[in-house]
């Protein structure tokens, strides 16, 4: 035993020399015996100080693991939901929302007695990327099909034309394409076989003798693009295509040749009408040829270009978050009564965040990620707090970030940008500090941050208490059980937070404290063992941390 522990001191020497900051004196953390009461509970001396006390929780473990259940009805008056309640986990990949796992979670808090607190509204990660891609990429009417059944999937009776289009002339020659080789994709194809009584010699001008037309509505003096597969029996067939506009001039693409394999094909002209025909003139084909089009997509140029441009994307984004925000805020007004709004605004230098300043290892690309900022710009926030505040005018509503205790600038940055929210009519209620810190993080930041969070007369919430023992993320640190002295120096660091909230936080202001997550094999953290971040030990049994937590509610 003397053995380990020598063992154990060394490795928390280690640990403490190689921090990125100094541990302060007074920490007394070699002292063990300070933290072994923990008898009592957080949420009752908590509310006798004026806050909620509550844990990040998750509804698999909720519905999974009694001992998880148990623990967080026993010691919380409020959840926050890790991931139930964020965009990638409500919005499909067709934009419409699903609430059944968020409805239900909600519903086993409340018949527990626990509140719910909301997070969160606007975040850069786990967004459905395959919906907010296809609305910054232009998937708008502008951009899509203008004929109905440009596939010719749509074709009930292989006798009569297919839906949306007509046979103009030489009806006969038109049928169902079908079969092996027949069609580009889908089902079916439009065949086209000559035959002597309206065959000519290709090139003479006589094309419309057999014409397939479909009409669309069009906007006069946009420039239309048709595109199309088409392929042909045999060598020296063609097509000829039109672009008429009712009376209003008829554009031609004069004879181009096809190949007998499936090809793609295009041609351009400018609508002059708010309706337009395009025609295929196939007449001039061999006799005994046939030539099957597939896939004929018309799309408008003009249009287009319009929607791919910066403010037209930032509309589309404005739409889509303002129809979130109100839907999800709607959806649980009156019953969640807070809410991170914008959850880690800044990058880490206090800047807006945008695609360029992500976090390292983090792009763009990466899966879950969209950057709202990055099309509205710093106004996300005006708008984000503005949609909010208008789905549930009782809401309370929070800025969420990290890193506030061990960087001023950022701290400095999140209080400017919140002045900059109101001064531009947002209602800002409270500002959330996520305090993800370690056994060696500055008391005197942790002070500073506080007493800077309350000057602004804000509501102040601790968002997401954790304290890791491996500061430095060291790969071989597992050790069970985790050595005292860690343990001891982690619940100072608890106290330590929890005290100074208090002594730095007027009571009116003090919003809470929720710790993210309830046992240590639970904890984003863990990391199969390389921390042990929490107040409850892999089996719920509550930690020197706990104790920790109890005196710095006491003020001891």
């Amino acid at each position: 035993m003397k053995t380990k522990i020598l063992f154990h001191l060394s490795v928390i020497a280690v640990a403490l020399v190689a921090g990125s900051c100094k541990k302060d004196p007074s920490k007394g953390i070699l002292n063990t015996g300070n933290f072994t009461n923990t008898s009592g509970s957080i949420k009752d001396l908590a509310s006798a100080a004026g806050f909620q006390f509550g844990f990040g929780a998750d509804y698999a473990s909720m519905t999974a693991n009694s001992s998880y259940a148990s623990t967080v009805q026993s010691e919380a008056n409020v959840v926050t939901f890790g991931n139930e309640l964020k965009y990638g986990s409500i919005v499909q990949n067709d934009g419409s929302f699903d609430y059944s796992t968020a409805d239900a979670f909600y519903n086993l808090c409340n018949a527990a007695g626990l509140q719910v607190y909301g997070h969160n509204l606007v975040w850069y990660q786990q967004q459905n990327t395959t919906y907010l891609n296809s609305i910054v990429g232009g998937s708008s009417s502008s951009n899509t099909n203008l004929l109905g059944n440009g596939s010719f999937e749509n074709w009930s009776n292989p006798s009569s034309a297919p839906s949306g289009w007509a046979y103009y002339n030489g009806g006969a020659d038109f049928s169902q394409g079908s079969g092996s080789g027949n069609t580009e994709d889908g089902s079916y194809s439009m065949a086209i076989t000559v035959d002597a009584s309206t065959s000519h010699a290709f090139g003479s001008g006589s094309g419309w003798h057999v014409q397939l037309a479909s009409s669309f509505p069009t906007i006069a003096g946009d420039q239309l693009k048709v595109s199309f597969y088409a392929k042909a029996s045999m060598a020296g067939c063609g097509y000829q295509g039109e672009g008429n506009n009712g009376g209003s001039g008829t554009s031609y693409t004069g004879d181009q040749s096809l190949t007998t394999s499936w090809t793609q094909y295009s041609y351009t002209f400018t609508a002059s009408a708010a309706t337009t025909t395009i025609a295929f003139d196939m007449a001039d084909n061999p006799v005994g040829s046939t030539v099957y089009l597939d896939n004929v997509v018309v799309t408008d140029l003009t249009q287009a270009a319009a929607n791919s441009a910066p403010a037209a994307i930032a509309e589309r984004v404005d739409s889509v978050l303002h129809l979130w925000i109100s839907d999800v805020v709607g959806h649980y007004a009156g019953k969640i009564k807070a809410w991170d709004v914008l959850n880690e605004p800044l990058a880490d230098d206090g800047t807006i965040r945008t695609n360029s300043n992500l976090p390292s290892g983090t792009t763009s690309t990466s899966p879950g990620v969209f950057v709202w900022s990055q099309y509205l710009g710093k106004d996300v926030g005006v708008k984000a707090f503005t949609y909010a505040h208008a789905a549930d005018p009782a809401a309370l509503l929070f800025i969420n970030d990290y890193n506030l205790e061990s960087s001023s600038k950022k701290l400095d940055s999140l209080i400017a940008y919140v002045n900059y929210l109101k001064s531009n009519g947002a209602q800002v209620d409270g500002i959330g500090t996520q305090m993800h810190v370690s056994i060696n993080s500055s008391y005197a930041g942790i002070d500073a941050m506080f007493q800077k969070l309350a000057a602004t007369g804000l509501k102040i919430r601790i968002s997401e208490l954790d304290v890791k023992i491996n500061p430095d993320n060291k790969s071989n640190f597992s050790q069970v059980p985790v050595d005292k002295t860690l343990l001891a120096s982690q619940a100072d660091m608890y106290k330590y937070i929890v005290n100074s909230y208090i002594k730095n936080v007027p009571a009116a202001q003090r919003y809470g404290i929720t710790v993210w997550g309830v046992n240590d094999n639970t904890s984003w953290l863990y990391n199969n063992g390389q921390d042990y971040p929490l107040l409850f030990d892999n089996n719920f049994a509550k930690k020197a941390a706990y104790a920790g937590f109890l005196q710095g509610l006491q003020s001891k």
